[in-house]
């Protein structure tokens, strides 16, 4: 199994940026404007991500910008809404994703102490990603009144969403739990800088 600093991951990642770059400026050559923009904001929210590689292992970047790439598709090409699971798979692979990578980013400095606390670990990244997934929701609604075009459906298709977003953020908890033990164990200076915060208190 491969590592989760495997380089590899890094070079994909770079590799999706690449498209997600190609994708911005077809969509500024055939004048589609809205289009161009929302890419041009996965770029960058992804590309944040990808340049802080002494924050994250390579693995969390690579399925960022993954993330954003399938976001990017769906907002494009409208797959959001045709008939299948797209909209639920992306909703579920998204908030799994962020709450991966805002997980090691957020709780960088405590995640020595985490490492001791396994279930508080679990519940707070999980609840974090829900929180990500119910302001998401609340992002769409605000787009569908600034842009006056419908970007969400139904009461029932928001609760959907939300309760995808809820698997992804559990499935984030768990990859992330599991990811906490290589990574503290391949960066012991996070166990350093955390003695050093004990010893100033």
């Amino acid at each position: 199994m491969k590592s989760i600093n495997w380089k590899g991951y890094r070079v994909i990642a770079w590799m999706g940026e690449a498209i997600l770059t190609f994708f911005v400026v077809v969509a500024a050559f055939q004048g589609n404007w809205q289009n161009a923009l929302s890419l041009t904001f996965f770029l960058i929210i992804s590309f944040a991500f990808v340049i802080r590689d002494d924050k994250l292992p390579a693995l969390f970047d690579f399925l960022f910008v993954l993330a954003a790439l399938l976001n990017a598709l769906g907002w494009v090409w409208g797959l959001f809404y045709t008939p299948g699971p797209y909209d639920e798979i992306v909703h579920a692979f998204t908030s799994f994703a962020i709450a991966l990578a805002l997980s090691f980013l957020v709780y960088g400095s405590m995640l020595d102490i985490f490492r001791h606390h396994k279930i508080l670990y679990l519940l707070t990244i999980a609840s974090f990603g829900i929180a990500i997934g119910a302001l998401w929701e609340v992002t769409e609604w605000s787009a569908g009144k600034i842009l006056s075009t419908e970007v969400i459906g139904s009461l029932d298709d928001t609760i959907m969403d939300l309760v995808m977003d809820s698997l992804g953020a559990g499935l984030a908890a768990l990859t992330s739990l599991w990811a906490l033990q290589e990574w503290t164990g391949r960066n012991p200076r996070l166990g350093n800088q955390q003695a050093r915060s004990y010893s100033r208190d």
